[in-house]
């Protein structure tokens, strides 16, 4: 009885994330879903006046001062809630100064992941090191304890040391002296500012630029899109085309000097989940397919699948960061197999939370995707070469930095 309770409680929980994932990116435009934002526009004002105020103290060191470290520290963010494709951004830029020599460190908040076991005896977490996901030579969490991204950027980047803490200036300093990082990557890191940054990489997603131009909770905007004019380099993701006048003149209106660089997510190759098999990218060509994932921006994913499938007959969606249990894997793959389909496709994030022991009753792969810079390839070389033409401590020369 207490497990059949559970059970709904969860389901009427996940069905309310869903409810409120739609009101936020506006995909529900039921009455109940239009009345429930209308309720949460005032609070939008009151979450503005808190990040305005926020940014001020830290900007004028009153009462928040933010900590210089050691190491180059370089920010990838974004103004809106997940979805602009920073991972596959980091990774890219971690190789790159990894290829030129740099002892590079990632820091995550670690969102969604769980707390050690060692966290939970009463201990004072203030004075505990930061989760080590990766000391550059192995992987030494799983993805439940360390979280989908930095899983991923560990298993995707030996030589590289990912570390996970709330307290990023801890793990800073962490990475510093003991892993003699020379260079902090914090990933998702635009709105935390106790940190001074160096370089401030800010993605932008093309297809969804700003969502309906509200900030939390009534739409998906972390800070105002004034907030443009600190970036030292704007990304524009999924940019598979050329931008909108719009956007363009938008990122222009708030900040004159920040370089613009336009990438796109591009395929690489079929991998096996819980297998070693991978397959080339016309893999599913006259194929019967399904797909489904649990990401921040389902769409692009689908139609991507869509257009390199002969068939698309089965899809699901399952709420960001949604960890999978066996049971509800099983009954998708028969809903699945029901449907005539011959192989199922998630995304490298989804990869990482399904059971390392589950046996799918179809086959079953991740799509590997990397970034590719499309327009500003020098610009992104340029940012590069700033980072690594300098010595930590020598901040003043770098140019057109910001913090």
């Amino acid at each position: 009885m207490e497990n059949s309770a559970l059970i709904r409680t969860k389901k009427k929980w996940s069905e309310f994330e869903s409810f409120v994932e739609g009101v936020l990116y506006d995909r529900d435009l039921s009455i109940s879903a239009r009345l429930f934002g209308l309720f949460l526009h005032p609070f939008s004002y009151l979450f503005w006046c808190i990040v305005r105020l926020r940014l001020f103290l830290y900007t004028h060191g009153l009462f928040l001062k933010k900590v210089e470290l050691d190491g180059l520290v370089i920010v990838v963010g974004n103004l809106t809630m997940g979805g602009t494709g920073k991972t596959p951004v980091v990774e890219r830029l971690a190789k790159e100064l990894q290829a030129k020599g740099k002892k590079v460190s990632v820091l995550s908040r670690g969102y969604k992941s769980k707390e050690e076991m060692v966290h939970d005896r009463g201990e004072d977490k203030t004075n505990m090191p930061p989760k080590v996901v990766s000391d550059g030579k192995r992987v030494l969490l799983e993805s439940d304890v360390a979280g989908d991204e930095p899983y991923m950027l560990a298993h995707n980047l030996p030589g590289v040391v990912v570390l996970i803490d709330k307290d990023r200036v801890k793990a800073g300093r962490y990475a510093i002296e003991k892993f003699g990082a020379e260079v902090l990557i914090l990933d998702d890191g635009f709105q935390y500012l106790p940190i001074k940054a160096d370089m401030n990489l800010l993605l932008v997603d093309q297809m969804n630029p700003f969502g309906n131009n509200k900030l939390l909770p009534r739409g998906i905007l972390r800070e105002p899109v004034r907030h443009l004019s600190r970036a030292t380099y704007v990304l524009i993701t999924k940019s598979e085309i050329e931008p909108e006048l719009e956007l363009l003149e938008t990122i222009r209106k708030y900040n004159r000097n920040a370089e613009i660089i336009r990438c796109a997510h591009k395929p690489k190759v079929f991998n096996e989940i819980n297998g070693t098999v991978k397959e080339r990218l016309n893999f599913l060509y006259e194929k019967y397919v399904g797909v489904f994932c649990g990401i921040a921006s389902p769409r692009g994913f689908e139609q991507l699948i869509h257009r390199m499938s002969g068939e698309l007959r089965y899809r699901k969606r399952f709420l960001d960061h949604h960890r999978y249990e066996k049971e509800e894997l099983d009954k998708m793959f028969q809903r699945a197999k029901n449907a005539g389909v011959e192989v199922m496709i998630t995304t490298e994030k989804d990869a990482v939370r399904i059971p390392m022991d589950y046996t799918p009753l179809l086959p079953l792969y991740y799509l590997r995707m990397e970034i590719e810079i499309v327009e500003g390839f020098e610009d992104f070389e340029d940012a590069v070469s700033n980072i690594c033409s300098l010595p930590p401590k020598n901040r003043s020369r770098l140019n057109g930095l910001q913090s």
